[in-house]
């Protein structure tokens, strides 16, 4: 058997020469409703709830982990954090957009508070793999928490600094993980969004460490 080396595009995000053009007008989509928990894909949301963007590796598992979670108004997969306007599924993967596989999670901090998402964020994958998630590799299974203010950031830097001591007690490498203001969030095609759930037998890499977020 002959191991198949990732092409090394694909482990570093592109330039801004190097990206792909992309295009003006989002992709078509006709997908409104989220098909588990009945609410709208899109916004406006409801005034009371807040969005939190997050990259955890492949998308499909990542979104049943945040619609799973009580409070958890609405989630959508998409693709943030690189340069190419309105990209395909195909052209994020192909590592020449510099997206993240991302969700989108929609929540009413009353049910829910934001500690409570981050910990479901960190102990749902391994933060430390730079750009991969397992088997999954390339610039878009990156660990990424996208932040719509500076509580949030405030809030996300902290949770990053108590689980990083955690894994470096169980002998863990550093984390990866950017923290950065929300981007454009561009939603993925509709046989993306809620995959497993229109797929129970669908394809789930995700994995933790096996690590909880103290407090």
């Amino acid at each position: 058997m002959f191991f198949q080396r990732m092409p090394e595009h694909k482990l570093r995000l592109p330039t801004a020469d190097e990206a792909l053009p992309g295009r003006d007008t989002p992709i078509p989509a006709s997908q409104t409703t989220h098909s588990v928990l009945g609410t709208p894909l899109h916004g406006p949301f409801p005034e009371q709830m807040q969005t939190l963007i997050v990259g955890l590796g492949c998308f499909w598992g990542a979104e049943r982990r945040f619609w799973q979670v009580p409070g958890v108004y609405s989630t959508a997969v998409g693709y943030a954090g690189g340069l190419t306007p309105n990209p395909t599924y195909e052209e994020v993967c192909s590592g020449m957009t510099g997206h993240n596989e991302v969700v989108l999670v929609v929540f009413d901090p009353d049910a829910v508070s934001l500690q409570q998402l981050l910990k479901v964020f960190w102990e749902s994958h391994n933060p430390t793999q730079g750009m991969r998630q397992g088997n999954d590799q390339g610039t878009q299974y990156r660990s990424g928490i996208y932040v719509s203010d500076m509580a949030q950031r405030a809030l996300a830097e902290a949770s990053k600094a108590n689980y990083a001591d955690a894994l470096q007690q169980a002998g863990l490498e550093e984390i990866t993980t950017e923290i950065l203001p929300a981007p454009t969030f561009y939603y993925a095609e509709d046989y993306h969004q809620q995959y497993l759930a229109k797929n129970p037998g669908g394809y789930c890499g995700l994995g933790g460490t096996g690590v909880c977020l103290p407090g």
